[in-house]
């Protein structure tokens, strides 16, 4: 009995995954429906191509009982001829049919690459800030090409096996009905051993994903920082981290390719039992003169035949399996609702301008299910004013930046843009015309014109010029060997600290911004490099709204206001000289940085 509930369990769960697999290939024919036509023209030829495969062993059976014989040689040459005919006419159909497949496997995975690729886009922070960027290039990379693979050497080719299997079933009871149930008296078996090996498949191959995933996670951030892995000597630790994930990843391969070792052993062992038991029973059947030798050595051809896309069907298995895994992964992402798909929000207001003034409502935020970054923050920045906020780490000065850029959406509260709440925007064009200057610049591999632009055609050579003029980083483009036109290599690696911040800067002020934002913008860079971009802000912010995050407090004295953010609020507010005087939270700041001597400070 507990035998019984257990087979009838693992018959249950092996129901379940095959009405999952279900789901998802029905799935997947989203992108597969716009190439039906070329698709059915390879399913057409390879639907003849089974055809053909079925004549060789009818034309053996006429050259032994018919042609060799009686001598017949004009009949023996018309077999000889079939055949040829048959295996020239299969070389190319499969040639056309291959072609064919392979072009319009790769269009499928180019669609899905870009929906992919689009959607990763329009996710939120929340889910780059979960989800390390190795496992993200994997779904877009190695997880659609196992898709590829199911497309182009699975699933037509199982079709192509199936239609084989079905062919030869035909033939085989239409020679010889008792013949043919005896060899199909195995199948059970071979059904049995297929249950039982595929949740072992599935979970290796999930595993391995998951393990490469990790792989591509430790050689990113490895090779992304790796000033700081060799600057604190992370390379045996780095090692150590690889090598987990590896041999996570050997292991796990390792599982699942030895259930296909037993598993493809039990094919072959029972098709050699279907031949004994075809042989001794057929030749049985000659001997007493109820079938013909031609017949019988024709049967065996097709039951071997038979058992070839059985095989087939059995290593496509595997890929079968992989391809499912990896389309749970992919789809695991299609599902997630994107926070940034503004297309599909009709509702969402655009801005041309900004007039400069901003308000937070009694405005919270977390990150997570956590403590609080910001609670109850209320504030207001009138047009053309510069605000400075400072703080310790951690208080809240950069999520303060990031919400109001649509980054992130408030726990509570709002964010007012000239009277406007930031919700019923669409933050692309709020994003426009603001511009925003991080002390870690990220710099693409491109040259130093894209980097500026940013590939936006309506910014122009005067208003490019004029951003390189502002910004003081026209001088730093004329040095380099190609002046605009210089690539400047992953991040902008080729360039120093401060010329990297230079070019920030002009990336920010090209487009013109009504209001900007600058975080940590001038705490990286040299005390020369510092001068000019002092020099560039004080041109830059006259007339535009401004919000400046710095922990150096000598870049923000000469503010309109300062905002002293403490665990998540705003502690104090008012200008450098009236926070001072008042000896609070900003007057210990000062002293912190400053030492006791106020005239420094002041």
């Amino acid at each position: 009995m507990r035998s019984g509930a257990r087979i009838g369990k693992h018959l249950g769960a092996a129901g379940d995954e095959h009405r999952k697999d279900a789901k998802i290939l029905l799935r997947v024919t989203a992108w597969v429906r716009p190439y039906a036509t070329p698709l059915a023209i390879s399913l057409g030829l390879l639907f003849v191509a089974g055809l053909l495969d079925l004549v060789g062993p009818w034309l053996t059976k006429i050259a032994i009982d018919q042609a060799i014989p009686h001598g017949d040689r004009a009949l023996l040459a018309k077999v000889c001829l079939g055949y040829v005919g048959v295996l020239v006419a299969t070389f190319l159909i499969g040639y056309v049919q291959y072609l064919l497949l392979i072009r319009t496997g790769q269009s499928i995975m180019h669609d899905l690459r870009t929906d992919l690729f689009g959607h990763l886009q329009r996710m939120g922070f929340r889910y780059f800030d979960r989800t390390p960027v190795g496992t993200t290039v994997s779904r877009v990379t190695s997880d659609v090409e196992t898709l590829n693979e199911l497309l182009t050497s699975g699933i037509v080719t199982i079709i192509a096996d199936v239609v084989t299997l079905v062919g030869i079933t035909i033939v085989l009871f239409w020679m010889n009905p008792g013949l043919a149930i005896i060899s199909f008296a195995v199948l059970p078996f071979l059904v049995g051993a297929s249950v039982f090996f595929r949740k072992k498949a599935r979970d290796g191959f999930r595993a391995t994903r998951e393990r490469v995933a990790g792989m591509n996670t430790v050689m990113q951030e490895t090779f992304s920082g790796i000033e700081v892995v060799k600057l604190f000597g992370r390379e045996p630790t780095n090692d150590v981290l690889f090598e987990e994930q590896n041999a996570g990843c050997r292991d796990a391969w390792t599982d699942t390719v030895r259930a296909f070792s037993i598993f493809f052993p039990i094919v072959q062992f029972l098709l050699a039992l279907a031949l004994a038991l075809i042989l001794w029973n057929g030749g049985g059947r000659v001997i007493q003169g109820a079938l013909t030798f031609g017949e019988l050595v024709a049967f065996l051809q097709y039951v071997q035949r038979f058992f070839v896309p059985l095989r087939d069907l059995s290593e496509k298995y595997n890929v079968l399996q992989a391809a499912m895994a990896a389309c749970e992964r992919i789809f695991g992402i299609l599902d997630r609702t994107p926070e940034e798909d503004f297309d599909r929000q009709p509702d969402l207001g655009h801005v041309s301008r900004i007039a400069g003034e901003i308000e937070f409502e009694n405005v919270s935020f977390r990150y997570r299910d956590d403590e609080p970054v910001l609670e109850n923050v209320s504030f207001r920045v009138h047009p053309g004013e510069r605000v400075a906020l400072v703080g310790a780490t951690g208080a809240g000065k950069s999520t303060v930046l990031s919400l109001l850029l649509g980054f992130y959406r408030p726990t509570s509260g709002r964010i007012l843009i000239d009277g406007q709440d930031l919700a019923s925007l669409d933050p692309r064009t709020v994003r426009q015309r603001i511009g925003m200057v991080l002390q870690d610049v990220f710099l693409f591999s491109a040259d130093v014109e894209w980097n500026v632009r940013m590939g936006d055609p309506s910014i122009g050579e005067d208003d490019f010029e004029r951003a390189l003029v502002t910004s003081r980083a026209k001088a730093v483009v004329d040095r380099l060997p190609l002046g605009k036109g210089e690539l400047l290599g992953e991040r902008g690696r080729s360039l120093s600290v401060g010329q990297r911040q230079l070019l920030s800067f002009a990336r920010a002020l090209a487009r013109d911004p009504d209001v900007l934002l600058l975080d940590e913008a001038t705490s990286s860079v040299d005390a020369e490099t510092e001068g000019l971009i002092q020099e560039a802000l004080e041109e830059l912010l006259r007339g535009r709204t401004s919000i400046v995050v710095a922990h150096r407090l000598s870049t923000v004295r000469d503010a309109d206001r300062l905002l002293v953010f403490h665990q998540g609020r705003v502690a104090e507010s008012g200008t450098h000289d009236e926070l001072l005087a008042r000896r609070g939270l900003y007057a210990r700041l000062v002293e912190l940085q400053f030492g006791t001597r106020e005239e420094e400070a002041a």
